[in-house]
C-alpha cells in the first residue's frame, strides 16, 4: 500500500483544526480497506473527540474496521484526558493495523500508545513522512519539549534595510508590505495563539493586532509596557481580545478592578527587566498555556528574542520601497531556508534549527 499517499491525507485533514485545538494538537486520521478510503476525520475544537474517533464514527460499516488500516499524523494517545485513549477505542473496535507519521512527544503518551497497541497484537508501522508530520505538529513539540511556545519572528523592511522611518505624521502604521502580504500576515495570525508587540510599536502605529482581511480566531495580545507608558485609549487595550500586559512597574496583578467578563481581558504581569527578559515572557506565556506566539515589532524586541535565541522561525517581507533612513531591520545571522516572491514584494523564511 502507498503509505505517504495516505499520510498525506491525514495532514491535509489535520490542517483544518490548526488554531483550534490547542493545547491539543491538531491530529489527521484516515482508515483504508481495500485501498479505499472509508473513514476520515481530524481533531475537533478542544474538549471534543480526538482524529481517530471522528474517522472511526465516520464508517458506516464499522465490520470493515476489522480488515482496515487507521493512518494517523500522531501516535494515538494511550492516556485519560477530556477523551478517553484513542488507542483503546483502535483495538476494541479490532483495527488490526496502524500507521503513525511520527511518535507524541508528550510524556503522558511518548511511545506508549504504540506499545500498547502492539502488546494488543497489532501491526504498527511508525515514521511514515516523519519529518512532514514534524514540521505539522511543531507548535505542540515545541511546548512539550522546551516548555514555551514556538515563536515566530516577523517583520517586513524596505530595499535597504529599514523597518520604520525615522518620523512620521500620524498614529498608524507606514507600509512596506503590499496588500497580498499584508493579507497572508492575517492569515497567520489566525493560525497562532499569540502576537507580541513592544511599547515602542503600540504608541507609534496604535495597531489593533487582531484577524480582519481572513476569516479566523484572534489571537491573544500580548504587550509589553515596562513602565506603564502606552496611553489607555489605544485600541489593544479596547478589551475586545484577551490581552496580557507584561510589564515592570507596580499593578494589580491579574484582573483589573469589578467582576465582569469583560474586565477578565486585561492581564498584568510582571517580571524583572534587567536581565533575560525573553525567557521571562516565554515563562509568562508558558504559565497561560500560549502554545505559539507571533512577534511583529519592534526592532528592539524582535532583536532581544533574536540575541537570546528565543525563536523558531523569522518571516521576512522585503517590500518594493526605500527610504533612505530609519528603523533599522533586527540582525539575524542565519542561513535563509526558502524564498518566494509575492507580487512585487519577496518573503523570506528563516528556521531556527
Amino acid at each position: 500500500m502507498n503509505h505517504e499517499k495516505y499520510i498525506q491525507r491525514c495532514l491535509q485533514l489535520a490542517k483544518k483544526g490548526v488554531g483550534t485545538t490547542r493545547p491539543n494538537p491538531s491530529v489527521g486520521a484516515i482508515i483504508v480497506h481495500n485501498s479505499k478510503i472509508i473513514g476520515e476525520g481530524f481533531t475537533s475544537p478542544y474538549g471534543g473527540s480526538h482524529a481517530e474517533v471522528n474517522a472511526i464514527n465516520s464508517v458506516q460499516n464499522q465490520e470493515l474496521l476489522k480488515e482496515a488500516t487507521i493512518y494517523v499524523t500522531l501516535e494515538p494517545c494511550s492516556h485519560h484526558g477530556k477523551t478517553p485513549p484513542c488507542a483503546d477505542l483502535i483495538i476494541k473496535k479490532g483495527i488490526p493495523n496502524i500507521v503513525i507519521g511520527c511518535i507524541d512527544t508528550n510524556s503522558l503518551v511518548s511511545g506508549k500508545g504504540i506499545e500498547r497497541l502492539r502488546k494488543a497484537g497489532r501491526n504498527v508501522i511508525v515514521g511514515v513522512c516523519e519529518e512532514a508530520c514534524k514540521e505539522h505538529h511543531k507548535r505542540f513539540f515545541t511546548v512539550q519539549n522546551k516548555k514555551r511556545p514556538y515563536i515566530i519572528l516577523k517583520w517586513a523592511e524596505t530595499k535597504d534595510g529599514f523597518i520604520a522611518p525615522l518620523t512620521k505624521d500620524e498614529q498608524k502604521p507606514v507600509w512596506i508590505s503590499n496588500k497580498y502580504s499584508q493579507q497572508l500576515v492575517h492569515k497567520w495570525r489566525s493560525e497562532e495563539h499569540a502576537i507580541l508587540v513592544g511599547t515602542n510599536t503600540v504608541i507609534a502605529d496604535n495597531p489593533s493586532l487582531t484577524v480582519r482581511s481572513w476569516k479566523g480566531n484572534n489571537p491573544v495580545r500580548v504587550v509589553i509596557d515596562k513602565n506603564l507608558r502606552i496611553p489607555s485609549e489605544v485600541t489593544v487595550f479596547d478589551e475586545d481580545v484577551q490581552t496580557i500586559i507584561i510589564t515592570e512597574a507596580e499593578k494589580e496583578i491579574s484582573v483589573i478592578s469589578n467582576d465582569s467578563e469583560k474586565s477578565q481581558k486585561l492581564i498584568y504581569e510582571q517580571i524583572d527587566f534587567s536581565s533575560q527578559v525573553a525567557k521571562q515572557i516565554c515563562e509568562v506565556l508558558h504559565k497561560h498555556q500560549i502554545q505559539s506566539v507571533i512577534i511583529e515589532g519592534g526592532a528592539q524586541t524582535l532583536q532581544t528574542f533574536i540575541d537570546a535565541n528565543l525563536w523558531d522561525e523569522a518571516k521576512v517581507f522585503i517590500g518594493d520601497v526605500s527610504f533612505g533612513e530609519g528603523v533599522k531591520r533586527p540582525i539575524i545571522n542565519t542561513k535563509l531556508s526558502s524564498e518566494e516572491k509575492i507580487d512585487n514584494d519577496i518573503l523570506r523564511i528563516y528556521r531556527n534549527d
